[in-house]
């Protein structure tokens, strides 16, 4: 059997150090930074990375996906409504239709796919780290504050570990029914927040889809973060239209990016390929 490579502890230090280093000071101007990594932000991320479209996603927890790993009731089977099956057509997710218009996939298989195709387009992640609050200028969202995810556990009488924050041209929330970035602006009465309502699946998933928008100059919101915001149906483990929610809120970000003359020199870069 072939010996592995000798090499000593510092250099595998070293390799994680600047690594990670090198790719964040890249990252800390983006095109768009994604608060939250379920399907609808993924969905986002791949959509807009494949555009050459310079893609952050931060998630506050160590593993990708939210819900989409695990289904409903930590059953791990999802279910996704047409057209909703079409994304997972692209990606390569196999699935089973077990009524018209209704179609069920394995939540693990599913969840890797849609991260590594995000991945794989090039769009980027720093994970364990929890959004703060928005960077403002000009009466437009510019960015994000954040830190790491565990400084929210430590004792405030034991420590103050300030935040940094990263600058992009626009900002997704796609953080579910918690809508953090929204509710963030909310706060300082920028935004009114209504609140999801009850559960209503025929109506929730097409709700989600049409109002997924920019929200306030510089902020969009996909996925359940739409609901929350809109005052929409909660849906339940049924996915298709957080996939579609972040496909549409891609188009219209691409869009007004492209509109803004913002994304030129991406643009070369993919046609280039």
């Amino acid at each position: 059997m072939e010996k592995f490579s000798k090499i000593s502890e510092k250099e595998v230090t070293k390799a994680i150090v600047e690594g990670f280093a090198n790719e964040f000071i890249d990252y800390i101007e983006s095109d768009v930074i994604i608060v939250g990594a379920g399907p609808s932000g993924l969905v986002a991320a791949k959509k807009l990375a494949e555009k050459g479209v310079k893609t952050l996603i931060i998630e506050s927890n160590n593993y990708l996906g939210g819900g989409f790993w695990i289904g409903g009731y930590l059953m791990n089977k999802l279910t996704v409504r047409a057209p909703g099956q079409k994304i997972l057509d692209e990606i390569g997710v196999p699935y089973e239709e077990v009524t018209e218009g209704l179609f069920v996939a394995d939540g693990p298989h599913a969840c890797s796919k849609l991260i590594a195709s995000a991945m794989d387009a090039g769009a980027k992640v720093i994970n364990m780290t929890k959004f703060d609050d928005v960077v403002l200028r000009d009466d437009r969202v510019s960015g994000i504050v954040m830190n790491w995810t565990p400084v929210s556990a430590l004792p405030r009488a034991i420590t103050c570990v300030d935040p940094v924050a990263i600058e992009s041209k626009i900002v997704i929330d796609a953080t579910g029914h918690d809508a953090v970035v929204v509710k963030s602006l909310e706060e300082r009465g920028l935004v009114k927040i209504e609140g999801f309502g009850a559960m209503w699946v025929e109506k929730s998933e097409d709700a989600i889809v049409e109002h997924s928008k920019e929200v306030y100059p510089g902020l969009f919101v996909t996925g359940m973060s739409v609901a929350t915001t809109y005052g929409q149906p909660r849906m339940g483990p049924t996915f298709g239209g957080m996939l579609v929610s972040g496909e549409k809120v891609a188009e219209l970000i691409f869009e007004k990016l492209k509109g803004n003359g913002d994304i030129r020199a991406n643009e070369a870069v993919v046609s280039s390929k």
